[in-house]
């Protein structure tokens, strides 16, 4: 008989057990530990353990051993930007960004979080602009980008130090941004107190940039919003940044936060 591949099949423990915690931490607003993934979904702490290492080898999940907890790993972010990717977040964002444009006079891209990358999903580009290295496809270092910045300030900051524990994690291409976490955690604290992030010459010298995060209905950020403008344009970021942060409450309103 041919095989049907929608007869139910029987459960695989470990698989059923790896894929809930794994939903487990993604529905937590910071890392968690070990003895708590246990409780919440009744597993046995051995099996939680053994399921933790096996899922850190593989990038998904990161110890924090200082604090004794885990968080979602590099490859968990991939996961979750592949799916950003596929069309309904861009489809969803396109005419918002549209709309933005219009506002501006200036060119706007929509980016989610790809690793400790950005990778750029939308750009709508404003008529006379200069050209910019944000295409669709795209990907930088998310610590010098506004989209990236404004996403990792969302974030609970034992994930950020997950993914930037050290100098070694952080890329450079102008010479600018943060090059270690301490120096990350001044600009993060600075975009949380504004409520946007700013970028001035850090991936293209002579062009700066504001973004705000979109925000799922949990409150996570699955994207960010940003406008880029030449330094010396008209514009700036206190101007700029209710216009980018009404763009993202569309789109956060658009995929589901209330």
């Amino acid at each position: 008989m041919p095989d049907n591949p929608l007869r139910p099949r029987p459960q695989v423990p470990a698989a059923d057990q790896t894929l809930r915690i794994l939903s487990f931490l993604a529905r937590q607003r910071g890392p968690a530990p070990a003895r708590a993934i246990a409780t919440a979904l009744g597993l046995p702490r051995s099996t939680v353990y053994h399921l933790l290492a096996t899922l850190q080898e593989h990038h998904f999940v990161v110890h924090l051993p200082e604090d004794r907890r885990w968080g979602l790993g590099i490859a968990a972010f991939e996961l979750a930007g592949g799916y950003a990717r596929q069309e309904p977040l861009a489809r969803l964002g396109r005419p918002v960004l549209a709309e933005l444009v219009d506002r501006t006079g200036e060119s706007a891209h929509l980016a989610v979080m790809h690793g400790r990358d950005v990778l750029y999903i939308v750009e709508e580009r404003a008529a006379r602009r200069p050209a910019l290295v944000t295409d669709v496809g795209v990907r930088l270092p998310s610590h010098l980008t506004a989209t990236g910045r404004a996403m990792l300030a969302a974030l609970p900051r034992e994930q950020v130090r997950a993914l930037f524990p050290d100098a070694a994690a952080f890329a450079d291409r102008t010479g600018r941004g943060p090059r270690r976490p301490g120096e990350l955690r001044e600009v993060l604290r600075e975009a949380r107190a504004r409520g946007f992030a700013t970028e001035d010459g850090e991936v293209a010298i002579g062009l700066r940039s504001v973004g705000v995060a979109v925000r799922d209905h949990t409150g996570w950020p699955a994207a960010a919003i940003a406008v880029t403008w030449p330094v010396d344009g008209e514009h700036d970021a206190d101007a700029v940044a209710p216009l980018v942060a009404d763009a993202a409450a569309e789109l956060s309103r658009r995929i589901g936060r209330r």
